[in-house]
């Protein structure tokens, strides 16, 4: 079944002709605008099938073999084969696959490891930690007691000083490593090995690189945690969800971590979607392509401090970049809004050391539409066009258009 099918089928728009202008208007929207969000991909057409399956309408608590439901046969199936997939493809001794999201992920692991109060180290807000990862906003900044650990002034990198002191200082509970907005390599091994000298659990939050990691083109931080908590959307190309991976001896508290004390009932369509996924990922083509999104990133970061942008880290290692548009007399928030109107999609972010907002992009969903390196030395120097104000925001938004144009997520 065709892309175009699923979304103009018949029977949709026969029920329901204005919820498929809607999405036949999220799909043109896609495919005319540049997708460089850090956090979003193109889910292959069989992801997209497996999601609009029959198994949507399976209410299946548990895991398979013990259900509090009946008519669990296929899923459980389904779910084993998620497992094993994810199992094999990092090299991890166990995998839950029934998180709803990253975040939902994050919570499985903190109530499978931590009791409220308990302290934990963790990469600070400002310097790319997730709201996870302690925002007072968040359940994790509200039952935890969280201790931030910063980046180097000058470098822009996790400053490892730091992180040994506050361990040594606070006796955390649990560590943290992972970021949002972090877009070089983390040292696992020194983050296990600071762990060990204090007595926590590592916790890796790798939301972000974990489709590098099943590439090849990024470490493995699962020989070194605790628990892996991962999304299966971004990088890895999957729909939208998370996982934990761990070892046996954690199997069991990761699981009931998840079910029952911080979710429901399965989304099995989504855990099939993700087995999908998973087998995808562990092809050669997928490899190469994580290795071309790292490609594309550097290219793009290199592009994008020649055109006078302050690249943080002055570089990347991953397919994320963040950097700050000042120099060419816009801020964060500003420069977003200008190229959104040129039709270029991206985030803003706090910047390390100071009250900044710069921008955070991914070159993960350009690079499944197939464009590469040349095509992000265009991008480069459209986005500086665009934010120095040179010539009509319409030349800008029709060039964009072409461009997109040339690679369509999904051809009809």
């Amino acid at each position: 079944m065709s892309v175009t099918h699923t979304l103009e089928a018949d029977v949709l728009r026969r029920q329901d002709p204005q919820l498929a202008d809607i999405l036949h208007g999220e799909l043109d929207r896609q495919s005319t605008t540049l997708q460089l969000i850090a956090a979003e991909n193109f889910t292959s057409p069989a992801v997209l099938a497996a999601l609009g399956s029959p198994l949507a309408n399976k209410y299946a608590e548990g895991y398979p073999g013990s259900r509090y439901h009946g008519g669990c046969e296929m899923v459980d199936v389904a779910e084993r084969l998620a497992v094993d997939r994810a199992k094999d493809l990092f090299g991890a001794e166990h995998a839950n696959v029934q998180s709803h999201s990253g975040s939902s992920a994050v919570l499985a692991a903190y109530a499978a490891l931590l009791r409220p109060g308990d302290t934990v180290l963790a990469l600070g807000l400002p310097y790319g930690g997730h709201l996870t990862h302690g925002s007072p906003a968040n359940f994790s900044g509200r039952w935890f007691d969280f201790v931030p650990y910063g980046v180097d002034a000058e470098t822009g990198l996790i400053d490892h000083d730091q992180v040994r002191t506050l361990a040594r200082t606070h006796r955390p509970k649990a560590i943290v490593c992972g970021s949002i907005a972090y877009p070089r390599h983390i040292d696992h091994a020194f983050f296990r090995e600071v762990a060990d000298e204090v007595g926590a659990y590592l916790i890796a939050d790798a939301a972000h690189p974990i489709g590098l990691v099943a590439g090849g083109a990024a470490p493995s931080p699962v020989p070194y945690a605790d628990i892996v908590c991962a999304t299966t959307h971004k990088v890895l190309r999957g729909p939208r969800g998370g996982m934990l991976l761990c070892g046996s001896d954690l199997a069991e508290r990761v699981d009931r971590a998840v079910f029952p004390f911080t979710q429901g009932g399965a989304q099995m369509h989504t855990v099939a979607a993700k087995a999908v996924a998973f087998g995808e990922a562990a092809t050669p083509a997928f490899a190469a392509y994580a290795h071309q999104v790292v490609a594309n990133a550097r290219t793009l970061a290199a592009g994008l401090a020649a055109q006078g942008l302050v690249v943080t880290t002055g570089g990347t290692d991953t397919h994320l970049i963040t950097a700050d548009p000042s120099p060419l007399g816009v801020d964060g928030r500003t420069a977003r809004l200008r190229l959104a109107a040129a039709g270029v999609v991206l985030d803003c972010c706090a910047l390390p050391h100071g009250d900044v907002r710069g921008l955070r992009l991914g070159t993960a969903a350009v690079t499944t539409q197939g464009m590469g390196e040349e095509e992000m030395v265009r991008v480069a120097a459209l986005i500086a066009r665009v934010l120095r104000g040179e010539g009509e925001s319409h030349t800008a938004r029709e060039e964009v258009r072409e461009l997109a144009g040339g690679f369509p997520p999904y051809p009809r």
